[in-house]
């Protein structure tokens, strides 16, 4: 066997070897990774949230330290095999660039976790999660660039000089994207709308917040489908937010009952039933004093509003429901009456019957 083939087995046998260490390596960091996060991601377990975090934010890292560990393996192989020296040195800049980014990778992930970890423990968190997840990324990709150049021998004082200059150009050329960005900010600042609020657009659309991101809000509606808003129309739009200051909501009820009815004995009545619904159902507020308002001499009826109140938006209907099901049978009980639209002829007023019977008598052959 002459040198040159015996060189070519050792580089074969070299280059199974680094397969061999990827696999085995990739092998270990996933049957150790499952575990560290099954144990994070259940609940009864001791690890704490920092721990669970951290756990969570390793796999991408992860895969690229091993694709960094591979790397040095090859440039030590081309080493002893005495490769050119362009390849030692692209490998080496590899290298390094591959551990800032896996560096940088780690950090990123770890704020992101954190921020999703705490989501449901702060409003603020809550609210600004979408908006923090971008910047953060943004923040740490120049970060990342920034290093990388200058570990290579770059200076990045000229670069850094440039952008003033470089960002009016990107204000410039992305302003609309910008607008919808600092709406994002104001909306989440000034809180007129929180994630997971009911509210009602001035377009007419109701829905829940389901995200305020960087550029747009999506606003979930009723029939499971996502209304996708702009931050500047939304933040400059007018709009109902049912969530806010409070949950709880009066419901109006309007009902009309005749003109011979006795007004108290119907006011009490509906007393008794707005309060037997607000203590009885799921929905209603028992510590609310309902009341009622009789505001119209109508055609047919005397009107009036029955106020109660519900937990939330969407608990009006059912307790609505039930309260008008309740009155009708105790108005049946009581014998108060709730008249049909009637239109009545009075003949007797102002002379109508005569002028009728004057007509009458002109008609005659």
């Amino acid at each position: 066997m002459d040198s040159t083939q015996l060189l070519e087995n050792k580089q074969a046998i070299a280059i199974a070897g680094l397969v061999g260490v990827v696999i085995v390596l990739f092998i270990v960091k996933r049957l150790i990774l499952v575990r560290l996060k099954a144990k994070a991601r259940s609940e009864s377990s001791s690890m704490s949230d920092i721990y669970r975090v951290l756990v969570l934010s390793l796999n991408a890292p992860l895969n690229l330290l091993i694709l960094v560990i591979f790397l040095l393996l090859v440039k030590s192989i081309i080493s002893v095999f005495q490769a050119g020296e362009g390849a030692i040195n692209a490998l080496t800049v590899a290298i390094e660039a591959g551990l800032i980014i896996t560096l940088v990778l780690f950090f990123e992930r770890f704020v992101t976790y954190s921020l999703k970890r705490y989501r449901d423990q702060s409003t603020i968190v809550k609210n600004t999660s979408a908006i923090a997840g971008g910047a953060v990324r943004a923040v740490f990709a120049v970060l990342a660039i920034l290093i990388i150049l200058s570990t290579m021998g770059v200076s990045i004082t000229p670069i850094v000089a440039s952008l003033g200059i470089t960002s009016l150009a990107v204000a410039l050329a992305l302003q609309p994207t910008l607008e919808n960005f600092f709406s994002g900010i104001q909306l989440v600042m000034d809180k007129p709308i929180r994630i997971g609020d009911f509210i009602e657009l001035d377009s007419g659309e109701q829905g829940f917040v389901e995200k305020i991101g960087w550029r747009s809000t999506w606003v979930r509606m009723l029939p499971n489908n996502i209304v996708i808003m702009p931050n500047s129309k939304l933040s400059n739009s007018k709009l109902i937010n049912y969530y806010y200051p409070e949950r709880e909501l009066s419901v109006p009820v309007d009902v009309g009952v005749h003109y011979s009815s006795d007004l108290e004995h119907v006011e009490k009545v509906c007393l008794e039933v707005a309060n037997t619904i607000l203590k009885e159902h799921e929905y209603g507020v028992k510590t609310y004093q309902p009341f009622v308002i009789f505001h119209t001499f109508d055609n047919s009826s005397i009107n009036l509003t029955i106020m109660l109140r519900t937990r939330e938006y969407f608990n009006r209907f059912f307790i609505k429901s039930a309260f008008i099901k309740m009155l009708k049978k105790r108005f049946d009980e009581e014998g108060i009456v709730i008249p049909f639209p009637i239109t009545a002829l009075n003949m007797e007023q102002e002379g109508a019957a005569k002028a009728l019977s004057t007509a009458h008598e002109h008609t005659r052959p």
